[in-house]
């Protein structure tokens, strides 16, 4: 096909912008799963952990963690926390997003080890109009990552503000 084809095919179809969810699009109850998921390698951990400031020797130093009850280097957990959050938001909240609001209860049940593979999941856990912003609605969210043996390596509770259909600025009704 030539460029003139997909040219006048693409003028004949209708276009499709990828984005997060409107407000009205979220469903209390659903589990929405991120793909793909994600190896974090000591490059990722070394820059995530340096860039913060953070001088744990147990995300940096691998003699002296060697001798820490992990016996080995852990993955930041704001790294952790970062990556599962920002999974998600291709998905659900990519250009529908006004605010976060804050974050309600995070735990970190076990380490995620450098070269593990981390998958997220967000469940859907309430949305309500805004009292005080019309067009928007507050979507609670609780994140979850798991290792690529299933175990649970962080849990995030998120509140977040999104946009009502239609009622973002430049918004187009089909967009």
């Amino acid at each position: 096909m030539s460029v003139d084809d997909r040219d006048a095919a693409a003028a004949a179809g209708r276009r499709i912008v990828q984005r997060g969810l409107w407000f009205e699009q979220f469903e209390q109850g659903a589990t929405y799963v991120h793909a793909p998921g994600r190896t974090i390698t000591e490059a990722d951990n070394v820059l995530f952990t340096t860039l913060t400031m953070n001088t744990q020797a147990l995300h940096l130093d691998a003699h002296w963690a060697a001798t820490q009850p992990f016996g080995e280097r852990l993955v930041n957990s704001m790294l952790t926390l970062a990556t599962i959050v920002g999974a998600s938001v291709a998905q659900l909240t990519q250009g529908t997003l006004v605010a976060n609001l804050g974050f309600g209860a995070v735990a970190f049940p076990r380490p995620l080890l450098l070269g593990d593979t981390l998958y997220s999941e967000t469940l859907v856990t309430g949305a309500r109009l805004s009292a005080s912003r019309p067009g928007q609605g507050v979507v609670s969210l609780v994140h979850t990552g798991r290792d690529q043996h299933g175990e649970i390596v962080a849990t995030a509770e998120r509140s977040t503000l999104v946009w009502c259909r239609g009622a973002a600025p430049g918004a187009e009704e089909g967009a």
